[in-house]
């Protein structure tokens, strides 16, 4: 473990070099200083926060629902926050951030409550069904998102929302998502017991886990990273599903030794894309979501028919 982590953080430390570095504009023009602190800074720890939020996220889903083929983003819960967001900027569109950060967890959680009712109801004989029904049912509140959305003027709003990209982060426009630092203490603190809960429910009482509240502790954790990094920078595919999956096929399944590299896996797999999306087309841009979404597609299809040793938690 300790030869890991050199190498890790010499690879973060590279790309983050490189994130400061690329740009329209020059660092060596006379402003290149205050560029750096207002926005290239400010963009690549926004990069690093959202995927280690979202990887850990994944982590904990996988666990609750013992099945490694799950995140956040196939279980309704970016849509349902979706959703909560369009009714505050309806209602009360003049709402802090907090506010709305805090409504949008709120319908996060609501729409994760409705995914694991319906987790329960289906076969595990197959591990493919449930991120079958979680497409299905995210699917559903996506139609109904879109439709609020087109009903109300909206779909400028929404478009944001759905595709997550650093473009637009400066400094004051990105502190919330230091939260997820806290969150991944608490994450830590609790790793033992989230384990646990992964072995079922039956398993879980009898080793004398209060299911129901590690249960409830994990899934508010699930639903506040996920409205974090959607109320900030926009939703991202497959970021809970990569990172997990790719270090649990390396390390094992030592949750509390793997949460470190699964936090930073993912946030240096998210910065990598943002990297990438900014040279592609430079100086244009192509959303860090979008170039993801490429990459987890294709490692989402290698999980598929890799060997299933792991399909369950």
């Amino acid at each position: 473990m300790r030869r890991i982590w050199p190498l890790a953080w010499a690879v973060l430390a590279g790309l983050s070099l490189l994130s400061l570095m690329i740009g329209a504009a020059s660092l060596s023009d006379g402003d290149g200083g205050w560029l750096l602190m207002v926005s290239r800074i400010p963009r690549t720890a926004a990069a690093l926060l959202a995927g280690a939020g979202l990887a850990l996220a994944g982590v904990v889903v996988q666990q609750v629902v013992q099945n490694r083929l799950v995140e956040p983003a196939l279980t309704g819960t970016p849509e349902a926050a979706m959703l909560g967001l369009l009714a505050v900027t309806l209602i009360a569109p003049g709402m802090a951030v907090a506010g709305k950060m805090l409504i949008a967890a709120g319908a996060a959680l609501a729409g994760m409550a409705g995914f694991i009712a319906l987790a329960e109801r289906v076969p595990r004989a197959d591990p493919m069904m449930l991120p079958i029904v979680g497409m299905i049912y995210g699917g559903i509140l996506g139609a109904i998102v879109v439709w609020a959305a087109w009903m109300t003027d909206l779909m400028q709003y929404l478009g944001t929302w759905q595709l997550g990209e650093f473009s637009g982060v400066m400094i004051g426009r990105y502190e919330w998502l230091w939260a997820v630092a806290l969150l991944a203490g608490l994450l830590y603190a609790v790793a033992d017991r989230i384990t646990i809960l992964g072995l079922g429910e039956a398993q879980a009482r009898s080793l004398g886990l209060n299911y129901t509240q590690t249960r409830g502790l994990g899934l508010v954790i699930v639903s506040t990273l996920t409205a974090l990094v959607l109320v900030t920078v926009g939703a991202f595919p497959f970021v809970g599903l990569v990172a997990p999956n790719l270090v649990s096929r390396w390390r094992g399944d030592n949750l509390r030794t793997n949460l470190p590299l699964i936090a930073l896996g993912g946030g240096g797999l998210v910065l990598a894309a943002d990297v990438i999306g900014r040279v592609i087309r430079y100086p244009f841009e192509i959303p860090a979501a979008t170039v993801f979404g490429v990459f987890g597609a294709g490692v989402f299809l290698w999980l598929l028919y890799a060997a299933p040793r792991r399909a369950h938690g």
